[in-house]
C-alpha cells in the first residue's frame, strides 16, 4: 500500500444518527458519543482505525445532540498535521444543497458534496461512527485499486440464520464482484465460498469520486429513493459499474471475526461485558493496533479498606483513573473516571459511567448507570425488576438503565 493512495483518499464518517434504540443513553448525546470500555467513546474505535490505517483526512458528519461528540473530537483528535493537509474535522448540517436535515446515509454525504469536492480526492471512504471493530482501510483500498473497482463494499461472513432480517446481504460471483444486494432478506443468499454463511454489508464503502458525485446528485432528484447507500445506491449501480466486495480482514487477531453493531442496549451491554472477561474477544490492550481517545487528567484509581466485611476491591473488572473504591466490592464491571463506590456496596455485571457516586450499602446488578448520577445509601438496582421499571428504563432482557434527572443542559461541561 503506497502512502499516496491514502493521501488521495478522503474519509467521511457518518455520526449523525439519533440512536433511538440506545435510548435513554442517547437522550442527551449522539450515539457515537456513548461511552465504551470505560475510557472510550464509540466513535473513538472508528477514528482509531482511520489513524492506524494512515487515513489522515476525515470529515465527521454530525446532526443530533452533538455537543459532547464535538467536544470529544476537539479535545481528543487534534493530533494530525494540518500544515501537511491533514485534518479530522466536524461538519454540522449546513443545508447548502437542501432545506432538509439528513434524510439518509447517502443524503448526508450528498449535502456535503461541496466540502468533499473541495478536497479533490480520488477516492471517498464512507464509514459509520457506531460500530466496534478493527480494520485496516488501507488493505481495502489496495484491493479496490487492484481490482479496478469503481465501488467497494466491506462485507463480513455471517451465518445465514443470523443474517436473516438483520443485515443487508450481498451476493457475489467467484471474483467477489457484487451481482446482487438485498436489504434484510428473510432467506439470505449464501456465499459461493462458504455455503452456510452469507456476506453481510458492514456499512463501509469506497467510491471513486468521479462516480460518487454524479450518483449522489441523481439520487437526490429521485422522489422514490430513501437516500440510503444500502437500500438505494448500491442496488442501483451494481449492474452498470464495477462494484466489488471486500471480505473483512480483522486486525483484532482473534480466531473469530469481531464486528459489532452496538445499536441496542442489550448489544451494547454485551459488547462491554466481553471486555472484562479473562480473554476478551475484543482486545483493548493490543499495542499493534492502539485505540486512542481523550482522557481527562485524574489521579490513579484507589482501593481502600481491607476489612473482611468492608474491602475496597475490584475483580474481573476495568476501573478508570480517578475512581475510588472505598470499602466497596466490584465484580465483572466497568467503571469510568471519577467513580466513588462507598463502603459495603456490591456492584456486579454493571457499567458505571464517569462522575458517579454510589452511596453506602447499595447493591447494583446488571445495570448501566449514566454519568453524574448520585445514588443514595441503600439503593438496590437489578434485584427487583418490577420495582425498577417504575423508576428506570429496563430492557426486555433485564438490563436496568439509570440516567440523571433531565435538565436543559445537553451535557455537563466536565467531560
Amino acid at each position: 500500500m503506497t502512502a499516496s493512495n491514502m493521501k488521495d483518499t478522503l474519509g467521511v464518517l457518518l455520526a449523525g444518527g439519533a440512536g433511538e434504540r440506545l435510548y435513554p443513553l442517547t437522550r442527551d448525546r449522539a450515539k457515537p458519543a456513548v461511552t465504551f470500555g470505560g475510557n472510550y467513546r464509540i466513535i473513538d474505535i472508528t477514528l482509531s482505525n482511520c489513524v492506524n490505517s494512515d487515513l489522515r483526512r476525515v470529515y465527521i458528519l454530525t446532526q443530533y445532540k452533538a455537543l459532547s461528540l464535538n467536544r470529544q473530537i476537539r479535545e481528543g483528535w487534534n493530533i494530525v498535521a494540518r500544515e501537511m493537509g491533514e485534518f479530522i474535522e466536524i461538519l454540522p448540517p449546513m443545508k447548502r444543497v437542501s432545506d432538509n436535515w439528513y434524510m439518509g446515509t447517502a443524503d448526508a454525504v450528498y449535502q456535503n458534496i461541496y466540502s468533499i469536492g473541495s478536497e479533490q480526492p480520488k477516492h471517498v471512504l464512507i464509514l459509520s461512527g457506531d460500530h466496534i471493530y478493527k480494520m485496516d482501510y488501507a488493505k481495502m483500498l489496495q484491493q479496490h485499486i487492484d481490482s479496478g473497482a469503481e465501488v467497494s463494499v466491506a462485507t463480513i461472513e455471517v451465518p445465514a440464520a443470523e443474517a436473516a432480517r438483520q443485515f443487508g446481504v450481498i451476493e457475489t460471483d467467484r471474483d467477489w464482484r457484487i451481482v446482487g444486494f438485498e436489504e434484510k432478506p428473510a432467506a439470505p443468499k449464501t456465499s459461493p465460498y462458504k455455503t452456510s454463511h452469507c456476506n453481510a454489508s458492514m456499512g463501509v464503502y469506497i467510491f471513486n469520486t468521479q462516480l460518487l458525485i454524479p450518483t449522489l446528485m441523481a439520487d437526490s432528484e429521485d422522489p422514490k429513493s430513501a437516500h440510503d447507500f444500502g437500500k438505494d445506491i448500491i442496488p442501483r449501480i451494481i449492474s452498470k459499474h464495477r462494484v466489488f466486495a471486500y471480505n473483512f480482514v480483522d486486525e483484532n487477531s482473534k480466531e473469530s471475526l469481531y464486528w459489532r453493531d452496538v445499536g441496542t442496549i442489550d448489544a451494547y451491554y454485551d459488547a462491554n461485558m466481553d471486555l472484562v472477561s479473562v480473554s476478551p474477544v475484543f482486545n483493548l490492550y493490543d499495542k499493534a493496533w492502539p485505540l486512542r481517545t481523550w482522557q481527562q487528567q485524574y489521579p490513579p484509581a484507589k482501593f481502600v479498606f481491607a476489612d473482611a466485611d468492608r474491602m475496597g476491591i475490584a475483580l474481573d473488572s476495568i476501573v478508570a483513573h480517578g475512581s475510588i473504591l472505598s470499602g466497596g466490592r466490584v465484580q465483572n464491571s466497568l467503571l469510568g473516571y471519577d467513580v466513588r463506590v462507598n463502603s459495603y456496596c456490591e456492584i456486579t455485571a454493571s457499567l458505571i459511567y464517569n462522575h458517579v457516586n454510589i452511596g453506602r450499602h447499595s447493591r447494583i446488578c446488571r445495570a448501566i448507570i449514566d454519568r453524574h448520577v448520585s445514588l443514595p445509601e441503600h439503593t438496590e438496582i437489578g434485584y427487583d425488576l418490577e420495582a425498577d421499571k417504575r423508576r428506570f428504563h429496563v430492557t426486555p432482557s433485564g438490563i436496568v438503565v439509570v440516567v440523571r434527572q433531565e435538565s436543559l443542559i445537553e451535557e455537563p461541561e466536565s467531560p
